[in-house]
């Protein structure tokens, strides 16, 4: 089976015969029952490919459709008029970079339909491409804009850059609506809802299916999918990593399923990530290492994030739905696709957001050790081997000597806020220790708590802020943390440990144990 990694054009996946996982009945629903829609998925979700088949469709390429849902359900195939950009082709530095782009486009097009308005404004000239478009074919014209934020999320932390941005995209996407007669399709894909006021401010008729059930699996993988189009290469894989089928597929939810883009939708897989799986016949962080999302870091450090309240938040679907905010990184995040929904409490209509899976988790852990803790990106695997180890032979010493130096020296002005930055580094160490061994963190009223479990030992942690190791020793004896291992065979551990503002870092700890 051949499986389209790094394949998005739709005619070139059809005639090369790689794997194609039949969405067209959904496209059908699309283009019959509407005509303006915005969608927002997570990068290397399937958007551009989704694009590339609605260009195919609309041009009337009955052909490839053979043996899909739409060969039977569409009658006409008219082959119409397609204006398709596609803004993730380039890096933007600047205003003239994104002019640049657009007239690249434009270019094209009015070579296509005579356009003698090559001179004009950038909206302009795009006005009169659809209008000719439309009189020259006399069929009404298909608009595909794929990433339209990608300038925009380059630009997160430059706010005048973004305005530039606004202001070359705005009038460009209104034409949109003053065209209306002259469109019979329009779509348009991104990653963040940036624009939905700002950019997208003039059309009030696209309709954003972004979290509507009905469309929730129109990009990425549903499980039935994934058995009905990948068995053999289900088997194959199970063979090669020498597990059975079940624990095979056991893996791959863990790994890669676990997305929700409306309150209690079907899990939706990374395509990605199982693409890649099923080509190689290896487990990776395949999607997680595609893309650095240092525009998230530019995030986290604009405003006071507390990454344990971030892991597990409870919000609003105003707030998902919402544009990019300087004091409010969870919209971008949501939907940037390292949180997703996991709860919805109709009552209060509140979303409970988490991690999607264990590659996403693990890997947006391993990605901010070096933004929050002087360890090298390259260097993190290996910290943390020594931590489990240390863990697993009871050497607490070398364990608090290593996390001094995870302390040591950050890199940002995150250490402005000493306390929650310390339960930042905390929670990242949790976290990342929790992929091999029973880790719990939890955080409240300034107080840091740390519960480690292996087979022989239970760590119970307390932390104090210009405290004392005493004092925090005397916390744990006092409430009796130690009372669940009371008749645990393993050995119990309670360690009183003190950070001191003045050394930014862990300045004493003691140990008491069974």
């Amino acid at each position: 089976m051949k499986y389209p990694i790094g394949v998005q054009n739709f005619e070139s996946l059809r005639r090369d015969g790689y794997l194609y996982i039949d969405k067209t009945e959904l496209i059908y629903k699309l283009v019959s029952e509407g005509r303006y829609y915005f969608l927002s998925r997570p990068r290397r979700f399937g958007k551009s490919l989704l694009i590339s088949t609605l260009e195919a469709y609309f041009q009337g390429k009955k052909e490839l459709f053979k043996g899909l849902a739409i060969d039977t359900l569409e009658k006409e195939w008219t082959a119409r008029p397609v204006l398709h950009i596609d803004l993730n082709a380039r890096q933007y530095e600047n205003a003239d970079s994104l002019r640049q782009e657009i007239n690249k486009h434009l270019e094209l097009w009015e070579t296509a339909y005579n356009s003698p308005y090559g001179d004009r404004a950038l909206e302009e000239r795009f006005y009169h491409v659809i209008r000719l478009a439309h009189e020259q074919t006399g069929h009404r014209v298909a608009i595909l804009v794929d990433e339209y934020d990608k300038p925009l999320l380059q630009a997160i932390g430059n706010k005048p850059l973004q305005e530039e941005y606004r202001n070359i995209l705005k009038p460009f996407y209104g034409v949109l609506k003053t065209m209306d007669g002259h469109i019979r399709f329009a779509m348009l894909t991104g990653v963040t809802k940036f624009g939905k006021v700002s950019v997208f401010s003039d059309l009030n008729n696209l309709k954003d299916i972004s979290m509507l059930p009905q469309y929730a699996s129109l990009c990425g993988l549903t499980e039935s999918e994934i058995h009905r189009y990948m068995e053999e290469g289900l088997q194959n894989l199970a063979a090669t990593q020498h597990l059975t089928y079940d624990e095979t597929c056991r893996k791959l939810k863990v790994l890669y399923d676990g997305y929700h883009f409306s309150p209690g939708s079907e899990g939706i897989y990374n395509p990605f990530s199982i693409l890649r799986t099923m080509d190689s016949g290896i487990f990776g962080s395949y999607w997680f290492e595609t893309g650095t999302p240092t525009y998230l870091v530019t995030l986290l450090k604009q405003g006071k994030c507390d990454l344990s309240e971030m892991a597990s938040a409870v919000t609003d679907v105003e707030t998902l739905d919402s544009i990019y905010g300087d004091d409010e990184p969870i919209p971008v995040i949501y939907q940037s696709g390292y949180l997703t929904i996991k709860g919805y409490n109709p009552r209060f209509e509140s979303y409970t957001l988490g991690f999607p899976n264990k590659e996403v988790e693990e890997g947006f852990m391993k990605f901010l050790v070096p933004y929050y803790t002087p360890i090298r990106k390259s260097a993190t695997n290996f910290e943390i081997q020594k931590f489990v180890r240390e863990i697993e032979t009871g050497n607490v010493d070398a364990f608090m000597t290593r996390l001094q130096s995870f302390m040591a020296d950050t890199p940002y002005e995150l250490i402005r806020d000493q306390e929650l930055h310390y339960q930042n580094v905390m929670f990242i160490v949790s976290k990342l220790l929790g992929f091999y061994v029973q880790a719990e963190y939890r955080t409240s009223q300034g107080r840091i708590d740390l519960l480690l479990q292996t087979d022989k030992f239970v760590y119970i942690m307390e932390f104090k802020l210009e405290g004392s190791a005493e004092e925090a020793l005397k916390q744990i004896e006092d409430r009796n943390y130690a009372a669940p291992f009371a008749s645990d065979s393993r050995k119990v551990l309670k360690i009183g440990i003190n950070f001191s503002a003045q050394s930014r870092n862990i300045d004493k700890w003691i140990v008491a144990g069974n």
